[in-house]
């Protein structure tokens, strides 16, 4: 994360407002709430901050409405002036708890209504906007992000679209292959991971993890979540697994081929913490599946890691599953909808990324390198120092203690 004394070193480009679609208003006003103890922070430090007009505000949120008619049709309406404004636009698509009324039927919004919506906001907006930005968490249909047949290209699209609406630049997380921004080579895509914050969740709920290769071990679930499983091992040092998926390409159920059987390859877990790392939950079925058969294995705990919780098929199986202590802990970030009933679950824990996205925000405002915040290998090894002379400590203690 970049230090507050590059950032104070640049003016920001255009006085920064924040917009939101239906759905993302959590994430907007955390986000905003970060964002003005961050500003205060600076011009505390910085007197010169505080003559900077827009710089220092109550808030920085748009006053913007989504309306319905009655046939389902919306518009956007933003009820202050965007002129020359830094704009930033927050949209969680997989937010389904929204609804709308189609000719008095209640409707539950998709990724296309949210997506449609965005693209009002922006049309809104009117083109007087110094620059816009989307911050997108889960990047819209990036599941279908390459053709193998017959069948659309929809994350490569919806790229087009923005870029054609004047999208300058678009945030996300943990793309699900963050190559799709090579559709768009002209405009800004920044793919953020979450791994320094999945280590704060799991050493708040596990404060004895030990992380060496005789008592942890990180899996990957399939061969796409690989290189997140690299990175994750290769800053903690730490031993790699991984299972890959055979399939039954003669079926598809659910619009994708079923899964015949998980196969592993890697070292042996036996008494040692795995913790598995993916960018998704959908259904959840294939991530248990290899969290039961870790423990199988001979694991000692199985935690679970992944970006974005969509839980499609609710929480039964996971429920299940932790009765019978095929995982200890599911941690998921905040970057999407969180049904309330997922926060009450004894074994369920977030990895905040309110203030990191307020941060990243920030520094674009600031026309900051993106690669100041985006590698977070220096904090994770740190804290990793710090968890390492503190053991030390405690250990020295305890031998002055017996002596």
């Amino acid at each position: 994360m970049p230090t507050a004394e590059k950032i104070e070193k640049k003016l920001p480009v255009a006085p920064l407002k924040i917009a939101y679609i239906d759905g993302s208003r959590s994430i907007a006003k955390q986000v905003n709430s970060a964002l003005v103890k961050m500003r205060r922070s600076i011009a505390l430090r910085d007197k010169s901050a505080q003559s900077i007009a827009g710089y220092i505000e109550p808030g920085y949120l748009l006053d913007t409405k989504l309306m319905r008619y009655g046939t389902g049709e919306g518009r956007a309406v933003i009820n202050e002036s965007v002129r020359g404004a830094d704009l930033y636009i927050v949209a969680d698509v997989m937010n389904y708890s929204v609804t709308y009324k189609v000719v008095g039927r209640i409707n539950h919004m998709s990724p296309d209504n949210h997506f449609q919506d965005l693209k009002r906001i922006i049309s809104a907006a009117n083109g007087k906007a110094f620059r816009v930005s989307v911050v997108m968490p889960f990047l819209y249909e990036s599941r279908q992000h390459k053709r193998t047949g017959r069948e659309s290209l929809d994350a490569a699209m919806a790229l087009r679209e923005l870029q054609n609406y004047g999208v300058s630049e678009i945030i996300t997380f943990d793309a699900h292959d963050p190559r799709v921004r090579n559709v768009i080579p002209l405009r800004g895509f920044d793919n953020f991971m979450p791994t320094y914050q999945f280590l704060r969740a799991l050493l708040k709920c596990a404060p004895d993890l030990n992380f060496d290769n005789r008592h942890f071990m990180v899996i990957s679930p399939d061969e796409g979540a690989m290189s997140r499983a690299v990175y994750f091992s290769n800053v903690l040092g730490a031993d790699i697994g991984m299972f890959y998926k055979r399939r039954d390409y003669s079926r598809v159920v659910n619009g994708k081929n079923p899964i015949v059987a998980h196969e592993f390859l890697g070292d042996s877990v036996k008494d040692k913490d795995c913790v598995i790392i993916d960018d998704m939950i959908s259904s959840g079925g294939s991530m248990l599946d290899v969290c039961r058969q870790i423990k199988e294995r001979g694991a000692r705990r199985v935690f679970i890691c992944t970006t974005f919780g969509l839980f499609t098929e609710g929480f039964a199986k996971f429920d299940e599953a932790y009765e019978q202590g095929y995982f200890t802990k599911l941690i998921t970030t905040n970057l999407c909808y969180q049904p309330p009933e997922l926060t009450k679950k004894p074994y369920y824990e977030t990895a905040n990324m309110y203030k990191y996205l307020a941060s990243i925000i920030n520094s674009l405002n600031h026309d900051q390198s993106m690669e100041n915040v985006r590698s977070t290998t220096r904090k994770i090894q740190k804290m990793i120092d710090k968890m390492s002379t503190n053991s030390t400590l405690m250990d020295e203690g305890a031998e002055l203690e017996l002596h």
